[in-house]
């Protein structure tokens, strides 16, 4: 069974482990399972964007194992569709609110997990991070969220009941892939949609005692 966490710079000092252990999945997906271009040191996926307080919501399994994470960042500051996608606005200028917020560096560990439906799979666990970032989107009064995606993540977001409401600008070629930039409404429709497709009833959080005891007992 999976529980979600989610670390902000009210609390990033209490889970180094955990924190640690994300960084490192980062890696291996994105420079190990993707071949992106990214910076890694120490075996620890880092970027610009992790200095300005993002929060991060993680998905940890039983044993303690960071097994999925996305990032969350206000857009009022610079973001990545900005600073590094802008070439998707086709000119337009970005949307800047304090109620949208950007998800980025979303992953999940595909040699952790099952390919199965079961609730240690890739396809639960997908879920419950999406379930976890909109939750706590919610509760601090965003309304929408963008994401710079692929084809690929597309059509899994559409057969999750997760589909966009809208897109910015048009679809490029970035590198190896296409990449598009996808709005989605944080909403309880959209949450139940997602829990719907997925069979996740149940309160997907850890409460804060126990991650830090989580924390206190792994990092032992």
């Amino acid at each position: 069974m999976t529980v979600i966490i989610v670390i902000d710079a009210l609390n990033r000092s209490e889970y180094p482990r955990i924190m640690a252990d994300m960084h490192r999945l980062r890696a291996r997906v994105f420079e190990g399972r993707l071949g992106w271009d990214v910076r890694v040191v120490n075996g620890e996926e880092r970027d610009r964007f992790d200095q300005l307080d993002p929060a991060h919501v993680v998905s940890i399994n039983e044993h303690g194992e960071v097994v999925g994470c996305m990032r969350l960042l206000q857009t009022t500051g610079p973001h990545m569709l900005v600073d590094v996608f802008a070439s998707l606005l086709d000119g337009e200028p970005p949307l800047r609110s304090a109620q949208l917020w950007e998800a980025t560096r979303f992953c999940v560990d595909t040699e952790r997990l099952s390919h199965g439906r079961g609730p240690n799979s890739v396809s639960s666990v997908t879920s419950e991070v999406m379930i976890g970032a909109f939750e706590y989107a919610m509760e601090a009064g965003v309304t929408d969220a963008v994401a710079v995606i692929d084809p690929i993540m597309n059509r899994v977001l559409k057969r999750s009941g997760n589909a966009p409401y809208d897109y910015l600008g048009s679809a490029k070629q970035m590198g190896k892939v296409v990449a598009m930039a996808a709005l989605m409404d944080c909403s309880e429709e959209r949450v139940q949609r997602i829990r719907d497709y997925a069979g996740i009833h149940h309160d997907v959080f850890l409460p804060d005692e126990a991650a830090l005891e989580f924390e206190s007992e792994l990092a032992a």
